[in-house]
């Protein structure tokens, strides 16, 4: 079925995705249907190199997330500045980015049903270097099974979990049960041990984290004495966004100058770094410096989302043309944060005091505003993110722009 719609003069014409000019060049505010997603090209390059040298520095790879932005263009930047590999969730994911020439992929979930080991399959048999974790007997059987009919061997490291979390081993038990399992499956090779310290809470999570972390490598350090790994440089990995600083501390205190790290991998892998955001990770950022004072710089925002006001019904409340299907609102609603008056040029843009997000339904985002504000049906509000996964899933396309919001190129999700 075609996709193009003839009108009855003739007239031809591609519909158009939402947040997309029309035609190039652009800018952000004249040429683009709203709402639009926009990635700021100074900070996005900022946040790609920042976290690429901090990693280095903590003798770590870098393996960013990608499920946090689905977006091959993104992916290839990152590793053009040094990136290992790239994390991903799931099968789907992880064959979506082999296909745009991504040629590392640390899947840390666990890989089950046969038409996902499938796509596995068949990305490593086209030149994929593929890990995914594991952390049940059952599991290590199919897969063993699975991998030994393709004539494979899938490497895997162990997970290891905390008690009320999601995934992975609970105790040390647990694991040498797995180690077990896995050496009698031909078709697995056990080459480290992943996890994941985000859903730590409670208490003094900075202790809980330390404490994790002294775990991992603990876990990996006796793994690789009992013979049980067969990688002569074993990968523990573990680190989102909001932690990363204490994962790399605890790589630090276990792989020291006595114990040289050329015995060890250790993989670092935040992904909400690559564009930040202006609340939740924005807070972890300044809970990092607080206690890394001798870091240098710090992330910075990169994501914003730009919509128009559609309505003022009543005193101190605005309309914006803008709603769950277009940015993400957990932990937290989105967050005005400047106003473009529509009769002015970009240079006019407003800094917003006092204007909060209350509501949110999936097209429209109520806010209340200052009874003094001065605005106007039309005018544009760029807004910013808590948590920017859940924003990039709601496009397809979203443009990189410069200061002047221009726009620069466009980078396209895969989801």
């Amino acid at each position: 079925m075609s996709t193009t719609a003839t009108m009855p003069d003739g007239y031809s014409r591609q519909p158009l995705e939402k947040g997309t000019p029309r035609a190039m060049p652009a800018n952000l505010l004249r040429d683009v249907p709203l709402p639009a997603a926009a990635l700021f090209e100074t900070p996005l390059a900022h946040n790609i190199a920042w976290m690429q040298r901090f990693a280095e520095r903590h003798g770590a790879k870098l393996a960013p997330h990608g499920k946090t932005t689905m977006a091959p263009a993104l992916f290839q930047q990152q590793m053009a500045a040094g990136a290992w590999g790239i994390t991903l969730a799931t099968a789907v994911q992880t064959a979506a980015a082999h296909a745009q020439g991504i040629e590392r992929v640390l899947m840390v979930n666990q890989l089950v049903g046969r038409p996902n080991m499938a796509l596995i399959a068949e990305a490593i048999e086209t030149g994929l270097d593929y890990y995914c974790v594991v952390d049940n007997v059952d599991n290590v059987r199919e897969l063993g099974a699975y991998f030994g009919e393709r004539g494979l061997v899938l490497n895997v490291l162990i997970e290891l979990g905390v008690a009320g979390g999601r995934c992975g081993c609970r105790d040390a038990a647990q694991v040498e049960t797995l180690v077990a399992a896995i050496a009698d499956q031909p078709a697995l090779a056990l080459v480290g041990v992943e996890g994941y310290e985000g859903l730590i809470g409670g208490g003094d999570e900075i202790v809980a984290v330390r404490a994790y972390g002294e775990r991992l490598v603990d876990t990996v350090r006796k793994l690789r004495a009992s013979g049980a790994l067969q990688r002569d440089a074993p990968i523990v990995t573990a680190s989102g966004s909001k932690w990363f600083d204490l994962i790399a501390e605890a790589f630090d205190n276990a792989f020291s100058a006595t114990e040289s790290r050329a015995h060890y991998t250790p993989v670092l892998r935040p992904g909400c770094y690559v564009v930040h955001d202006h609340r939740l990770y924005a807070g972890a950022m300044d809970d990092i410096k607080a206690r890394r004072p001798e870091l240098e710089g710090e992330l910075k925002p990169a994501l914003e989302i730009f919509a128009h006001i559609q309505s003022l019904p009543e005193p101190g409340l605005a309309i914006a043309a803008l709603g769950k299907r277009d940015i993400g609102h957990e932990p937290d609603l989105p967050i005005p944060l400047r106003l473009y008056p529509c009769a002015s040029e970009a240079s006019a843009a407003v800094e917003l005091d006092g204007w909060r997000s209350f509501h949110i339904m999936d097209q429209h985002l109520f806010i209340e505003i200052p009874p003094t504000a001065s605005v106007a049906v039309g005018d544009i509000i760029a807004f910013g993110t808590s948590h920017p996964c859940l924003t990039f899933d709601k496009w397809r396309t979203l443009l990189v722009v410069d200061d002047d919001l221009e726009v620069r190129r466009t980078v396209e999700t895969c989801f």
